[in-house]
This record gives C-alpha cells, sequence and structure tokens, in this order.
C-alpha cells in the first residue's frame, strides 16, 4: 500500500508548517501591526492554523477574546490578510506564501458544551450507577459470574 492510503491526517511537515505560521500570525497580532480600527481594540487568540497539501492554502482559526458575534474581526482579518501575509513572509521562508483565510474557532463552543453535557446530574448519576455495577462485578467470586 502506497504512504497515502495509510495517511490519517495532515503530514508532520504540514502541521510543522502550520506551527509556524500560526507563531508568525500570532505575534503580527500580538504586536498590533495591522491597522484597523476593528482590530485595534480586539484580542485574538490563533488556536490552529491547517495547511493545504500543495502549501498555497491556509485556514486560520481564530477565537477573539469576548467573542465575535456580528464578524467584524474575522471580516477585518480577512480584509487585511495581504498584509498579514506580507509581514509573515518576513519571518516564514516559503517558496510560496500562502493565502490566508480566516475564521471562527468553534472548538470552544464545543468543548463548553460537552463540558455542560458532563457536569448534568442526569449524566453523572448515570455514570456512578455504572460505576457501581464495575465494583459489584469485581466482587463476585469466580464461580458466580456471568
Amino acid at each position: 500500500m502506497s504512504r497515502s492510503q495509510h495517511a490519517k491526517g495532515p503530514s508532520l511537515r504540514l502541521l510543522r508548517v502550520g506551527e509556524n505560521v500560526r507563531h508568525a500570525i500570532s505575534a503580527i497580532l500580538q504586536r498590533g501591526d495591522v491597522q484597523d480600527a476593528d482590530l485595534a481594540t480586539a484580542s485574538v487568540t490563533v488556536s490552529e492554523v491547517r495547511i493545504s497539501p500543495d502549501l498555497r492554502n491556509a485556514t486560520v482559526f481564530v477565537m477573539p477574546l469576548g467573542g465575535d458575534p456580528n464578524g467584524k474581526v474575522t471580516k477585518a482579518l480577512n480584509k487585511n490578510s495581504a498584509f498579514i501575509r506580507g509581514e509573515m513572509s518576513k519571518v516564514v521562508h516559503m517558496k510560496y506564501m500562502p493565502r490566508l483565510k480566516f475564521i471562527i474557532d468553534e472548538s470552544f463552543d464545543e468543548a463548553s458544551h460537552i463540558d455542560a453535557i458532563l457536569r448534568d446530574p442526569r449524566v453523572q448519576r448515570d455514570l456512578a450507577h455504572d460505576e457501581d455495577d464495575d465494583v459489584d462485578a469485581d466482587e463476585l467470586p469466580d464461580d458466580e459470574e456471568e
């Protein structure tokens, strides 16, 4: 079988490039190099960068502090993506600098939702019930187990 048939996700190279791009974009945003009114007051977390296999496109997952209900921050980032790409080229050395597309990272909301489900009293009761069943099965003598 070929390598591509075994591949389950991005290669180590793509992950490494994505991480370098993430660090570069984070530094650019942290320094406040982008002159945009919507970004001047926003604190943005760059959580992940996914690079396409041809290294030409990058999807940048961001989460502004306090959220982005109107989409102003992501619109401003996408509007200034050419500038960010140019600043990034000074730090990250690649044959082709990827085009950047900024989108909101939904994983924070998903994690909060899962946490809320796990803290639900009904789920806690079921988890406690399952643990009691495991203990009961362990306490049975060998000849009484099913």
